[in-house]
């Protein structure tokens, strides 16, 4: 007697059997939720950030606002450098010119007199369109350049754009290397007076911009990406524009940094020159590996680990008591030393990073008992 196999039951053995989604058409495909555990694990997110958003103190609503700031700009860089594989090391300057732009406009339209809850949402979509235009600016020289001349032509603009914010005959725009006060943010009407309110805000465009990126990696345009990233001109005889999709990948991770810099500019009550230079870049570049480079996974988990080492070389500093000058000189250099060991250490024995990590743990547990590796 045959055994009879439906379609529902040829489904759930291949899902047991791969530990994956069977899909069965280019719309299922193009699906961000297409699990139950990612609608889960949403939801579960979502409840988490509300709580923290309703009952976290100074310092866990400190460090919300840090990672939330971080996953935007680290989202858009994994989208160049994972996605579509065009090394940078000047994503700095696009914080930069985000963080200055939003005060900059945010000034100039209180003077044109616009209603005061529609200046900051003018000013900060404005700042996002600027770095966008950057963006595609800077992405000119991947038409001719790439892997390390690359890197080095993005890190030549971040030296350009940090140059130009510290001239003194631009002081009165940009405060020069003094730096230059925030603006409170006013949405709408909503005077965004606290910490906590901050936090609300940044909370829910991290959530929203990390559900584009992974939209985006399953749409056309990231599949062009991927192609690029793969072997570019095999992409480009299959019909794929390079000049187009290059420059479209510079600008779309250069308005995320942007739209970083921006939430900088209103999170910060002053903002300096020196919190954007290379060694931002850098951190930011070490959070793509540490997570998984081209996993928007990979984004969440790099920037946790990215901004919970200096604070736990802070608590272990602090063990040992005030310690004094001679101690505290040692903080800055052993956070370096643990990047580039983080960044090592995955490099040799995990170039996948944590994505890849997880992904084995529940493949595991979706294979158990019958899992061995």
């Amino acid at each position: 007697m045959r055994d009879a196999a439906g379609p529902g039951r040829i489904r759930s053995l291949m899902r047991a059997g791969s530990g994956g989604t069977l899909r069965t058409s280019y719309a299922a495909e193009e699906q961000v939720l297409d699990t139950s555990r990612k609608r889960l694990a949403l939801v579960a997110c979502l409840a988490g950030l509300a709580t923290v958003a309703v009952w976290g103190n100074a310092y866990v609503l400190l460090i919300g606002c840090q990672i939330g700031m971080m996953l935007i700009a680290v989202a858009g860089v994994n989208i160049l450098v994972g996605q579509a594989g065009l090394m940078s090391l000047g994503h700095g300057a696009f914080l930069a010119i985000g963080a200055y732009g939003m005060v900059i406009l945010h000034r100039l339209l209180e003077q044109a007199a616009l209603p005061a809850g529609l200046v900051s949402p003018v000013a900060l979509v404005l700042a996002v369109a600027i770095s966008v235009l950057a963006g595609a600016v800077v992405g000119l020289p991947s038409l001719r350049v790439k892997g390390l001349y690359l890197a080095v032509a993005t890190l030549a603009a971040n030296f350009i754009v940090i140059f130009i914010i510290e001239r003194p005959g631009l002081s009165p725009w940009t405060g020069g290397v003094d730096g230059i006060d925030t603006p409170r943010a006013n949405l709408l009407g909503w005077q965004l007076d606290t910490r906590r309110e901050i936090f609300a805000l940044i909370a829910c465009l991290a959530v929203l911009a990390l559900m584009a990126a992974q939209n985006l990696t399953q749409s056309r345009v990231g599949r062009a990406f991927l192609a690029i990233r793969e072997r570019d001109f095999s992409a480009e005889i299959l019909g794929i524009s390079l000049m187009r999709t290059k420059l479209a990948a510079f600008a779309i991770s250069a308005g995320y940094c942007g739209l970083a810099g921006a939430l900088f500019a209103l999170f910060y009550a002053r903002i300096l020159p020196e919190q954007f230079e290379l060694q931002l870049s850098l951190i930011m570049v070490a959070a793509v590996i540490v997570g998984g480079i081209g996993r928007t996974l990979g984004v969440v988990f790099g920037v946790i680990v990215i901004v919970m080492v200096p604070e736990a070389i802070k608590v272990g500093f602090g063990a040992f008591g005030d310690g004094g000058a001679d101690l505290a000189a040692w903080r800055a250099p052993l956070q370096e030393i643990a990047f580039g060991a983080l960044i090592l250490a995955f490099i040799l024995y995990e170039p996948h990073g944590l994505a890849r990590i997880a992904d084995r743990a529940l493949r595991a547990v979706d294979r158990w008992p019958f899992a061995r590796d």
